[in-house]
């Protein structure tokens, strides 16, 4: 089969590692920036406050995540803007776009224990099925998730049991790595698709992704395999690949230059692309801080500092994220 139908089937098979419920943070294979801090969350929630008083955003528009596992993120982003502006929690839709029916069990299991019904949370399998007016799309490590093609110095890669060769002649992969400037790596698939439907799902929005890469392709394999915090390789000598489909989490770096083109050929408007540090740092993440050293004692203050500290500090999650923002206007 080829390469990016054994990742999907790793992560999205029958048995896939995405499939069911995962722990994130301490307990889980790798640490995200909504398990680092939820004032994650309270920046973004700030944001969408700012996007409303500008006008761009609807008081009555759409708030949606896109791949929320457990729903922290999007908990989180209510949970601040009833500090912050409560009136928007009655009027702002909430939608979570989800394929698989326990973790959308899950999602609202947690919205139930959290707000009762103050938050009316919407699900939905794919954007497709989304249709709205005005929108906030907000995502955290998905595009890193998206099943790519391997490519070596002209070929493809197939995948035989867990064997993989590089014996296939694909054009589109092709002209992606020519396009890329990349001899070997890993060529995303799905990031048209994805542009495209979103795109057609709401007339005017935002949309604001995290991940980890750069807007340049690396020059070489990224390709890794994440185990109870332990980094592997794909390509390490002796990896038991089979031992470790779909009970893992495999993934790479990400081209923003392939998610930029694939966004503006939908007709989205690239906005940028910066550090992580940056943007929240741009969002007033520390004037969240500022709020809270004020409301709370000192302990509780410098614990939570601790940890916007690994959001934010450039040798940890600061300058290895990315943010990538777009827009579409009506």
């Amino acid at each position: 089969m080829k390469f990016s139908e054994y990742m999907g089937e790793w992560l999205y098979g029958k048995n896939g590692y995405y499939t069911t419920y995962k722990n994130i943070g301490k307990a889980g294979d790798f640490y995200t920036a909504v398990s680092t801090s939820k004032f994650f969350g309270g920046t973004i929630a700030k944001h969408i406050i700012s996007l409303v008083d500008e006008g761009f955003l609807a008081s009555d528009g759409v708030i949606c995540e896109i791949g929320a596992h457990h729903g922290y993120f999007l908990a989180d982003v209510c949970e601040f803007l009833y500090t912050l502006r409560p009136k928007l929690l009655s009027t702002l839709n909430f939608v979570i776009i989800e394929r698989f029916d326990a973790l959308q069990e899950q999602q609202r299991n947690y919205f139930q224990e959290s707000f009762g019904d103050v938050v009316k949370l919407t699900h939905y399998k794919s954007l497709s099925e989304l249709h709205c007016q005005s929108a906030f799309f907000i995502a955290n490590e998905i595009f890193d998730a998206f099943p790519c093609e391997l490519y070596f110095k002209g070929n493809s890669a197939r995948v035989d049991g867990h064997t993989i060769s590089f014996d296939v002649k694909d054009d589109w992969v092709n002209e992606k790595a020519a396009k890329y400037h990349k001899d070997r790596g890993e060529i995303a698939v799905g990031y048209e698709e994805f542009a495209k439907e979103m795109a057609s799902s709401a007339k005017q929005f935002e949309f604001m992704s995290f991940d980890y890469g750069e807007m340049q392709a690396r020059p070489d394999f990224s390709l890794r395999i994440y185990a109870k915090h332990e980094v592997y390789p794909f390509f390490e000598d002796n990896l038991d690949r089979e031992a470790l489909f779909g009970t893992s989490d495999i993934t790479y770096d990400v081209t923003f230059g392939h998610v930029k083109d694939a966004y503006e050929e939908a007709g989205v408007k690239f906005i940028e692309c910066v550090p992580q540090m940056v943007s929240l740092i741009d969002m007033g993440i520390l004037e969240l801080m500022e709020m809270l050293q004020k409301n709370v004692d000192e302990k509780i203050y410098k614990q939570e500092m601790e940890k916007v500290k690994m959001l934010i500090m450039p040798n940890l999650m600061g300058e290895r994220f990315k943010m990538m923002k777009f827009r579409k206007n009506s």
